[in-house]
């Protein structure tokens, strides 16, 4: 039957805030006619002229994918007639273009962006919370072993745990009340839209120390 070794256990924290590396925007535009795949993205007279925008404004095309197609019939037939609504993904990959993405976006009679996703290349920063983290321990567990006259002979146990601090941004148009109608037409409107984004990582370990005898 093993014992135990004598042990001291210490906790500690640390945490970074790190702001989102590339976005993706998600556009709904109406269409006026049906198509599918590669053709929608040619084809749909509203998609096209979106899609043109973007691509003239510097988005790669292989960075506007088409998430999916919904048919809109009022006869429950689906005619030439039928109008759609296209799904879009936009990759933004320099975040500093975000506030002229939303212009053009906005600026497309058709086009509405439901949201944007917040995209983190956070495995660097992961690992360099968790490495602070341990040297607190560390450093922790050091003072608390003089104060007791111990030597530390090792780890017996190690346990992490990491969390992402983060406020989901939506976008959410604010609708008209008799005041603002007033002010409609104001050149500027509030979109209540985050044009940049960041999140906190932050790090709790628990240590158990290996300790030499009291």
């Amino acid at each position: 039957m093993s014992t135990k070794p004598d042990t001291i256990k210490i906790t500690a924290s640390h945490r970074e805030e790190i702001s989102a590396s590339y976005a993706d925007l998600f556009v709904n535009v109406k269409g006026s006619s049906v198509f599918s795949g590669g053709e929608a993205m040619k084809k749909a007279r509203e998609v096209s002229q979106l899609v043109d925008e973007l691509t003239r404004f510097g988005i790669p095309a292989e960075n506007i994918h088409l998430q999916g197609v919904q048919v809109e019939t009022s006869s429950g037939a689906l005619l030439k007639s039928s109008s759609a609504s296209y799904r879009l993904r936009v990759r933004c990959d320099a975040l500093g273009q975000i506030a002229d993405l939303l212009d053009i976006i906005t600026s497309q009679k058709n086009a509405a962006l439901e949201r944007i996703v917040w995209k983190y290349f956070d495995e660097e920063a992961r690992a360099r919370v968790m490495e602070a983290a341990i040297a607190k321990a560390k450093n922790k567990a050091d003072k608390v072993a003089e104060s007791f006259g111990v030597k530390l002979l090792g780890v017996y146990d190690f346990i992490e745990n990491t969390f992402d601090e983060e406020t989901p941004v939506m976008f959410q148009p604010q609708p008209l009340t008799r005041q603002s109608k007033a002010h409609a037409a104001a050149p500027e409107p509030n979109l209540d839209m985050d044009v940049q984004h960041s999140k906190t990582i932050q790090v709790n370990v628990e240590v158990w120390y290996r300790i030499s005898e009291f």
